[in-house]
C-alpha cells in the first residue's frame, strides 16, 4: 500500500503528540503546493496522502510545534526556539509507502524514514 503518514512523539513529556497542525505540500518549479492540512490524533500519527495520490519527486512537511507546545503547557522560550519544523525529502518509489516520524521536544528534534 502506497501512501505517506507521520507520527510526532514528545519526548520531552514521553507521550505521542496530540492535535499537532501538520501540512504536506509537493515541491515542484516554483512555491510548494499544498496538498493537505491536518492535525495528529491522540497517538500522534496522520494520515496524510493515500494511494495513487503520492507521485514520484520532492515533498515538504510542515509541523506547528510552538502551538502545540503551548497548548501542552511546556515551558518554552518566548519567543519559542521552534516554531515550525520543516523537512523536505523526496519520494523515489510511488508504490512504496512512505512514513516520516518526528522525535521533537521545545529545543530539537530528529527525524528518518520509517516504516
Amino acid at each position: 500500500m502506497s501512501g505517506l503518514t507521520t507520527h510526532i512523539l514528545d519526548t520531552a513529556a514521553g507521550r505521542p503528540a496530540a492535535g499537532v497542525a501538520v501540512r504536506v505540500l509537493r515541491r515542484i518549479e516554483g512555491p510548494p503546493v499544498l496538498i493537505k492540512a491536518t492535525t495528529t490524533d491522540a497517538d500522534g500519527r496522520a494520515r496524510l496522502v493515500e494511494g495513487e495520490a503520492l507521485e514520484v519527486g520532492g515533498y515538504r512537511l510542515e509541523f506547528e510545534v510552538a502551538a502545540y507546545f503551548a497548548a501542552s503547557g511546556a515551558k518554552v522560550s518566548d519567543p519559542p526556539f521552534l516554531d515550525v519544523v520543516t523537512i523536505d525529502f523526496a519520494v523515489a518509489d510511488a508504490g512504496q509507502h512512505h512514513h516520516v516520524p518526528l522525535l521533537v521536544s521545545p529545543f530539537g528534534y530528529s527525524t528518518y524514514r520509517g516504516s
